[in-house]
């Protein structure tokens, strides 16, 4: 018990300078897919975005919910379709969309932090314009692609110590809804806001040089070879929004971005308060 003592010590005292260094800074956190797929990986992310809370941090989560999306669509009878990768969206797709996200999904996550002590407010994209988008391509039908980001409201809830809790629904010109790639969104507040760090949580450690080969990954990678890793199409399926949303958050001045795993126990609190840390981390410069 006293070595064990001992070592809980030993990392509180290694998290302090960054729990100084990161205090009133804004911390963006894409959260969804893999790392919402139970109740006990949930309850682990929430508590250490009330870790991050309560340490003087400014956490906005942002989140999607393809599974839960899914698991709708196959109660009402209609069939998912995808093509190169993104959900085509039409009327009654978005309907179902905008219902489970803007709905069950984010009052879920909503729920969960306010029963742990915080103060969380649910939004889409839709309250106060915060995410104005148009048409991405016909084939994909209600698919958005984001157009402009209205910070202000985000930056109110901030100022009065609540977290926003943002889906990934967006509004058009004549007030139609969008749906819109979180991983993208995320990208875009993050920038918007100029956090200091973006979060990117996924099911795997981080990036690597060859996925086969789980000893090639990369713990750190400059800005300029992310943008070189996205043209040399090494990167596949849902890594490839990812890498797109923190090159996009380092070019809006976001300090420090992160891929990381976020089935594994407190990913998100290894990698902002130690010295190790875990998973990917793409930066603009040192």
């Amino acid at each position: 018990m006293k070595r064990y003592s001992e070592e809980m010590a030993a990392m509180l005292v290694e998290a302090l300078p960054y729990i100084q260094k990161y205090n009133k800074k804004i911390v963006v956190v894409k959260y969804g897919g893999n790392a919402m797929v139970n109740q006990d990986i949930k309850e682990n992310v929430i508590k250490d975005i009330m870790l991050l809370y309560y340490c003087g941090l400014k956490p906005v989560l942002v989140h999607g919910g393809g599974p839960d999306i899914n698991a709708m669509m196959d109660k009402v009878g209609l069939e998912p379709k995808f093509v190169d990768g993104k959900r085509v969206t039409d009327e009654k797709t978005m309907e179902i969309v905008e219902m489970v996200l803007a709905g069950k999904t984010n009052s879920g996550i909503v729920s969960l932090i306010n029963s742990m002590g915080g103060r969380a407010v649910g939004l889409s994209g839709k309250d106060a314009s915060l995410i104005n988008a148009s048409v991405m391509n016909e084939k994909w039908g209600l698919v958005g692609k984001v157009d402009s980001i209205n910070p202000q409201i985000i930056f109110d809830l901030l100022d009065a110590e609540y977290i926003p809790v943002i889906s990934s629904v967006a509004i058009g010109e004549e007030g139609e809804s969008y749906n819109i790639n979180a991983d993208h969104i995320a990208g875009e507040i993050a920038a918007a806001l100029k956090a200091e760090k973006l979060i990117m949580m996924t099911d795997v450690d981080g990036l690597y040089r060859d996925f086969d080969d789980k000893d090639s990954l990369i713990t750190r990678m400059d800005l300029k070879e992310a943008e070189d890793l996205i043209k040399s199409k090494v990167l596949k399926g849902g890594m490839i929004p990812k890498v797109e949303a923190c090159v996009k958050a380092l070019k809006g001045d976001v300090k420090r971005t992160h891929i990381i795993n976020g089935t594994v126990q407190h990913s998100m609190i290894m990698e902002l308060f130690t010295d190790g840390g875990i998973g990917t981390m793409i930066y603009k410069y040192d």
